[in-house]
């Protein structure tokens, strides 16, 4: 444990293993740490006399960095200092406040080399190069999209799955039957990208055709973000949806035990120009992986994610994880837990259920080698000409009077699902590279000597 001091009106920042920043105002203790990494840095600016109040009026999260920003004179908390600074009484300025995620923060990489370290790897425990390319399309994908918990957060799974025999990455998938509008595909236990990849191609190319196209496969594997496979569909003028099960995690409304996947799904549609909606959710209150990277990065999760083996709600990313029990989307009964519990529901049936794979609490353990996956998945394309002219306009319209109502705070615009991600691309864009956490750049680090494969080379 380490320990903090405040003075009147002073902020004291000491830097040891951790950093520690407490504010404290000269009536009232405000109550608000934030623990940094070493890496991670408080910028603090001051007003050089001009009469500004802060009033923290909500929790900050621990997996989150307060930045204070004012006009001038901004200054890096790296050494041990003591900061003089006048709060005034009476008023608050909450747009001056920015929250940045953790992973957000630290060593910058190309997506280009991000994809040649995880293809390498992948080639490396012998996957063919066109199925691992695939793969490393799909991860690069996630974390350009800011789903870091889907990018390289996996790799050392899907390398593990290969390595112990369990996954078979030179499989390619088969078609079991079909109609004009339908098919199922048997995904012989191979990557699931590669599968979920043949699939979609397959239900677009039935959508043009036929206005719909609805395909499912069994024996398949994790396939990464849902919304890869929305994209597609939506990148050629079609709405796009996919869903897939997961081993169990969702605990049923009013059960203490795990029973049925995190069971993602996802739907994107495109509007006017560059415009479009893309949903991409897990039916529990987050995906597992972000739970995964809270734990790699040694900090709590907010409360009302997950639980722990005895089913109280844990904050405790450790605890979470060997419990392996998340939360439906919603929490508990009384905030209608129960309509995420039906999502899950919903996309077992349109996965495990209509696939013949394994479904619920049959699905094997999080990371077990002792069985294949099996996994059902399902994707579907659908082409909006087939219906009113004019989807496009009417979409973007929708989507834009959304954004344009009026917000609770002017610093945090009304967003509709797909901007987030937008956002994080052009950031990837604008600095040549993805960020990663240190602490994910030294898994593919160890990653990289355990492979003998050349690591990944960030920006200078």
């Amino acid at each position: 444990m380490m320990t903090f001091w405040s003075g009147r009106g002073r902020y004291f920042v000491r830097k040891t293993t951790r950093i520690a920043l407490c504010i404290y105002n000269r009536l009232h203790f405000s109550g608000l740490i934030l623990l940094l990494t070493k890496v991670q840095h408080v910028a603090i600016q001051s007003h050089c006399g001009k009469t500004t109040v802060f009033n923290f009026n909500r929790c900050l999260c621990s997996s989150s960095i307060l930045v204070l920003k004012h006009l001038t004179n901004r200054r890096s908390c790296t050494n041990e200092r003591t900061f003089s600074y006048k709060v005034p009484i009476g008023s608050s300025i909450t747009s001056n406040l920015r929250w940045f995620s953790s992973s957000s923060l630290g060593t910058v990489i190309p997506p280009g080399e991000v994809k040649r370290f995880i293809t390498d790897c992948m080639m490396k425990v012998g996957t063919p190069k066109e199925n691992a390319e695939g793969l490393a399309d799909v991860l690069v994908a996630a974390d350009t999209r800011g789903h870091y918990s889907h990018g390289l957060n996996r790799l050392d799974m899907y390398v593990n799955d290969v390595r112990t025999g369990i996954c078979d990455s030179k499989a390619l998938p088969e078609l079991v039957k079909e109609s004009a509008a339908t098919a199922l595909v048997d995904g012989k236990n191979g990557l699931g990208p590669v599968i979920g990849n043949f699939c979609m191609e397959l239900a677009i190319k039935k959508a043009r055709e036929s206005g719909v196209g609805w395909v499912v496969a069994g024996g398949s594997n994790h396939y990464g973000i849902a919304g890869w496979y929305s994209l597609q569909a939506s990148s050629q003028n079609l709405i796009g949806m996919s869903f897939t099960n997961t081993s169990p995690f969702l605990t049923p409304t009013r059960s203490k035990t795990p029973a049925l996947g995190t069971n993602p799904m996802t739907v994107a549609a495109k509007g006017e120009g560059t415009d479009e909606f893309v949903l991409d959710m897990a039916t529990t209150a987050v995906a597992v992986g972000k739970v995964e990277v809270q734990r790699r990065k040694g900090e709590p999760i907010p409360n009302g994610w997950a639980l722990d083996k005895s089913g109280n709600v844990t904050e405790n990313a450790t605890e979470a994880m060997e419990a392996a029990s998340m939360m439906p989307l919603g929490g508990a009964e009384i905030n209608s837990g129960y309509k995420g519990y039906g999502l899950a529901l919903m996309t077992e049936i349109f996965c495990g259920i209509m696939a013949g794979a394994k479904y619920g609490p049959n699905v094997r353990k999080w990371m077990s080698a002792t069985e294949p996956a099996n996994l059902g998945q399902c994707f579907v394309a659908v082409d909006p000409s087939c219906f009113a002219p004019g989807f496009e306009g009417r979409l973007s319209d929708l989507l834009n009077t959304l954004r344009n109502l009026e917000p609770i705070d002017p610093s945090k615009p009304v967003l509709v699902a797909g901007d987030p991600e937008t956002s994080h691309v052009k950031e990837v864009k604008d600095k040549g590279g993805i960020q990663y956490h240190i602490n994910q750049v030294t898994a593919c680090s160890n990653l990289a000597k355990d492979l003998n494969v050349t690591p990944m080379k960030a920006i200078a």
